[in-house]
């Protein structure tokens, strides 16, 4: 709720201004003020708002990363920071002035009314809170990994299928930097075929790295360079160079990637939260540093209802009348967070004894070829994987892969047998 004698301070950011609109209690009129995206037009609002004496509450509609740096300043002078929900700005605005017109002033009103009515959620800044080094790594993280996965994909559809289509079967896994700097090595069968097989072998010792019978598996290779259909293209043609360019660049994308991971250990390698999420099946450190880098400190969440809806992992159902839609879920809330445990809730669920794949196995047994019943087992997976996440953050305490739970005595059962009589300590 919005404190009743709170100076209200509405902005409406932008990449060079912003537009400000300040309403005090009891006060005959607004005052609105245009502030340039710069340091001494920064420090003027700021003794702006702290001349009023009095709390100030600000709420502004994140655009990009322009609001960073001015939220930032705000938090650091101790005013009450608000943001507002670009989807709630958008509808409330419709509502408010009955059309789509939209321009910086009105949008500073409209987030002056929803911080009237408190129709805002608290700011959590990176910066202040210590989470923003482990944000920058993720999403460079993430970058890099799909700039890599993008060069993989323009090896495997354009390149491999003109100059070696054979050799693609080798490849068996994304991290191996072994299989292009074989490659870029040996781009063309004919750069393969023009040795004998012990001089290729010798050749390509040290490329292929520690491999378990290298010998036969660079054997394999010589013998499917001697039978593949590829183009005849000479290894020094044009066309070559631009296929070494591009497996230089997906090699230069592994090494940047390693790079962020070994600096995210070296990080967060005391981080209690970092190891204890590590506990849970199905996250390592790479979906950890993601879960920290866009929840923050989970005990903010005062209840796991709280961080569902702030992982969109709420349901909500459309219901008027007599009709009654389907259940689903909002999606209102972070996308990446999402994705994130999702995926997370794939692998618990490929591993052999835990209580993500118990659940999993419950509740498909009714129909395991079902789509719909499995898209639904994994949602419900994913909201657990959640709930758990929240629960051991939160408790402080390590993950348990099974929770005994208590019998009518109140003692703990060690095992059930199977005529369904507990033992208990």
């Amino acid at each position: 709720p919005t404190p009743q004698a709170a100076a209200l301070v509405a902005i409406d950011v932008a990449k060079q201004r912003n537009e400000v609109l300040i309403e005090v209690p009891d006060a005959r009129r607004r005052r609105r003020l245009t502030v340039a995206n710069t340091r001494a037009e920064h420090d003027r609002l700021v003794a702006e708002l702290q001349a009023l004496a009095r709390p100030v509450t600000v709420g502004f509609e994140p655009t990009g990363h322009y609001h960073r740096p001015l939220a930032w300043r705000l938090v650091r002078a101790g005013f009450d920071v608000r943001l507002i929900s670009s989807v709630a700005l958008a509808r409330t605005r419709e509502a408010l002035h009955n059309g789509w017109d939209k321009n910086d002033p009105k949008d500073a009103q409209v987030i002056l009314h929803m911080l009237r009515i408190g129709a805002a959620k608290p700011y959590h800044d990176p910066l202040e809170h210590g989470i923003n080094d482990i944000q920058e790594l993720s999403m460079t993280h993430e970058v890099v990994s799909k700039a890599k996965t993008e060069a993989l994909h323009r090896i495997q559809t354009h390149y491999l299928p003109l100059y070696f289509p054979e050799v693609d079967r080798f490849r068996n896994n994304t991290r191996s930097d072994w299989f292009f700097a074989l490659l870029e090595r040996f781009p063309v069968p004919a750069s393969i075929t023009a040795l004998s097989k012990e001089a290729f072998i010798e050749a390509a010792w040290d490329v292929a790295g520690r491999k378990v019978s290298k010998a036969r598996l660079l054997g394999d290779i010589y013998e499917t360079a001697q039978s593949s259909i590829a183009l005849p293209i000479p290894a020094d043609a044009p066309a070559i160079t631009m296929f070494r360019l591009v497996l230089a660049e997906a090699r230069h994308l592994i090494q940047q990637r390693d790079t962020i991971e070994r600096l995210a250990g070296e990080l967060l390698g005391e981080h209690a939260d970092f190891q204890r999420l590590q506990q849970v099946p199905g996250i390592g450190p790479i979906n950890a540093l993601a879960i920290l880098a866009e929840a923050g400190d989970l005990r903010r969440f005062g209840h796991h209802r709280q961080f569902l809806k702030f992982c969109s992992l709420d349901l909500a159902t459309h219901q008027s009348g007599q009709f009654r839609g389907k259940t689903k879920l909002s999606k209102r809330g972070n996308a990446r967070l999402r994705r994130t445990l999702w995926m997370a809730a794939q692998v618990a669920i490929r591993q052999r004894e835990n209580s993500f794949r118990a659940k999993f196995e419950r509740y498909v047994a009714k129909d395991r070829e079902d789509p719909d019943l499995r898209r639904k087992a994994f949602t419900a997976i994913t909201a657990k994987m959640a709930r758990v996440v929240h629960a051991i953050i939160k408790s402080g305490g390590d993950y348990r892969p099974f929770v005994e739970g208590p019998v009518p005595g109140g003692r703990t059962p060690l095992y059930r047998s199977r005529q369904g009589a507990s033992a208990t300590l």
